[in-house]
């Protein structure tokens, strides 16, 4: 029987056990707990026991004799509780359990209280960021977490998806049921292609009204075309050659530490990046605070490069594979070339190195599930402007499979790094993380990399975001009643609770909305469906209160108890409803520190 089969019925045998309890509570006394056929069997969760103490303000009604002796499942993790008002608890902090989140409560229909295992000064941010968007608990429930979940989402947004042609377009039309400011345009077609020389191709004849990433020597191309127009983009990303610790030769620290000096990165940059691309001194961009505390990368050194490689028992090299996604990015503009130049770089080391090309949603998942086993090409973009966004996603406690074993180290110095209140407490935890990085050396950073997108020069609100969450809702297209966009590739999934790519979540920004958001074209954390979140003096709570008539897509209400399962689906690994595309969940794992119920490794 599979894990997720054995949560169902953990889940009915709790809600039969509830039923069993009520008339005897009633007959002693006590009041009993809101009946749980409030919610139904299927989306129930692991457990359906209630506590007073994991949820006080949703169970104020319920006595002592009510939740006094639940029974527990010993090896869940999760505590939920039904009813009118939702809410779900970690039964402890620690002891096995790595996430930063304690509790998520409804405290009532327009607030919800979220309690921490320890403070967090990133809340804010990480709750604006897309993957964390709400859907209608009644959606998820309907769907068992996949289904029309993955490519038909429901949200609140000021667009809903009207089809999606596999291989060809997803087309959104606006929501005129908006709680904000309604869209310019009724019409948006996103579509795709790898090859940024035909995206700048249709741009130029007219066929699209905007595209992503044009390539590095096109910048000046369209900077001098009256007819179009140029939205440079920060380089708040960072391109990196990766390994994976769990396959030798890269279970070798020696190995690695050859490869960080073994590769020229300055090389990289000033043949393949555009103007005001950076080399990488450090994983972070330096615009994020303590982005590059501690020590820069050491320099390139091919000499040293092969006295490290010889002492690891590698005097002659050896082979190994270089894996890439012929996906344009902000971090990696023309990753064939960039590939075939690392490849001839590693041949001076005597390295052997074939490159295999890999489709882009089979080559993520394999990242995350830590299947990459020779050398491979990824990089990262800003999803909020801290640390946590580029070091715990990608090193910390919660982080996936991709590097292989995680370093104790550096897990500790994220967790105390990320828990304290200012920049300045945080600073010394990232100077020893960002060491830490050049010891231990799970990749090889190459570059900040500069980018943008490009408009026709008719449209009005054209903008791209250091986020690389451009937002079509503000923008007008002439006087043509659709937007066509032109993006590197084609989303996975819609259901951006288990997707990591840039396609997938810039379509999702216009459909779904998170509890907070980021201003446009810019990082600052602005109300969204909540129009506030604040916390305790200690940082350990944070109240939203939350906008109240906002209807979703399909006209139901939003309210708390959609925040408290949006939530719970990714939180609880052993929730029936932690389906997605491929189950992944990796943003929530990562950001938050870890599951509930986390498989084991």
């Amino acid at each position: 029987m599979n894990a997720r089969s054995s949560s169902g019925l953990k889940a009915v045998a709790g809600v039969l056990l509830l039923m069993l309890l009520i008339p005897v509570l009633a007959a002693c006394g006590g009041t009993p707990a809101a009946s749980p056929t409030a919610v139904p069997a299927t989306a129930v969760p692991a457990t359906a026991e209630a506590t007073t103490e994991a949820t006080p303000e949703a169970t104020t009604e319920a006595t002592p004799e009510a939740t006094a002796e639940p029974t527990p499942v010993a090896e869940n993790q999760a505590v939920y509780t039904e009813g009118d008002l939702l809410a779900v608890a970690a039964k402890e902090c620690g002891n096995g359990y790595t996430g930063q989140i304690k509790e998520i409560v409804a405290v009532d229909a327009s607030t919800v209280k979220f309690v921490l295992c320890a403070p967090d000064p990133a809340f804010r941010a990480k709750a604006a960021f897309t993957p964390f968007s709400i859907l209608p608990s009644e959606y998820l429930e309907s769907t068992g977490g996949t289904g029309d979940l993955i490519e038909k989402p429901i949200g609140t947004g000021p667009y809903m998806i009207d089809s999606w042609v596999r291989g060809d377009s997803i087309t959104l039309k606006r929501f005129d049921g908006y709680w904000g400011e309604p869209a310019n345009t009724e019409t948006v077609v996103i579509r795709w292609s790898s090859e940024a020389a035909q995206r700048l191709l249709e741009l130029q004849s007219g066929t699209v009204d905007g595209i992503d990433n044009p390539a590095p020597d096109a910048f000046e191309v369209i900077a001098n075309d009256s007819t179009l127009q140029l939205k440079e983009r920060p380089g708040l990303n960072v391109f990196y050659v990766g390994m994976n610790n769990a396959y030798p030769p890269f279970d070798n620290e020696k190995v690695r530490q050859a490869l960080a000096i073994g590769i020229d990165r300055q090389r990289i940059v000033e043949n393949f990046y555009p103007a005001g691309s950076e080399v990488a001194t450090h994983f972070t961009p330096c615009a994020i605070p303590n982005g590059c505390a501690g020590d820069a990368w050491p320099e390139y050194d091919l000499e040293a490069a092969k006295a490290l490689l010889a002492e690891a028992g590698f005097p002659d090299g050896f082979e190994t594979t270089l894996q890439y996604r012929d996906v344009v990015r902000g971090y990696l503009p023309e990753p064939g070339r960039v590939a075939e130049d690392i490849q001839a770089q590693l041949a001076e080391l005597g390295i052997k190195v074939t490159i295999q090309v890999e489709e882009s949603g089979t080559y993520l998942d394999k990242a995350d599930a830590g299947e990459l086993k020779g050398l491979y090409l990824l990089g990262w973009g800003a999803d909020f402007p801290d640390i946590t966004n580029f070091l715990d996603y990608h090193f910390g406690a919660g982080a996936s499979k991709q590097f292989g074993a995680k370093f104790d180290d550096l897990t500790a110095a994220l967790q105390q790094g990320a828990s304290k209140p200012t920049d300045v407490e945080r600073e010394p935890f990232y100077v020893e993380a960002n060491n830490l990085l050049i010891q231990h050396v799970p990749m090889v950073p190459i570059a900040h990399g500069a980018s943008g997108t490009a408009y026709k020069g008719d449209v009005a609100g054209a903008h791209s975001s250091p986020l690389t969450s451009e937002y079509f809702a503000v923008m007008a297209p002439g006087d043509r009643d659709t937007f066509v966009w032109l993006q590197n590739g084609e989303p996975a999934g819609l259901y951006c609770a288990d997707e990591t790519d840039g396609e997938a979540l810039r379509t999702c920004e216009q459909i779904t909305e998170a509890l907070l958001s980021y201003e446009i074209g810019g990082t600052a954390v602005k109300p969204g469906l909540a129009e506030s979140c604040d916390p305790n003096t200690d940082l350990t709570e944070w109240t939203c209160k939350l906008r109240t008539g906002v209807k979703f897509h399909d006209g139901s209400d939003f309210d708390a108890n959609d925040v408290v399962m949006s939530f719970a689906v990714q939180w609880d690994a052993a929730n029936p409803l932690h389906v997605g595309r491929d189950g992944s969940f990796t943003y929530f794992s990562s950001l938050w520190g870890g599951f509930l119920n986390a498989p084991a490794e």
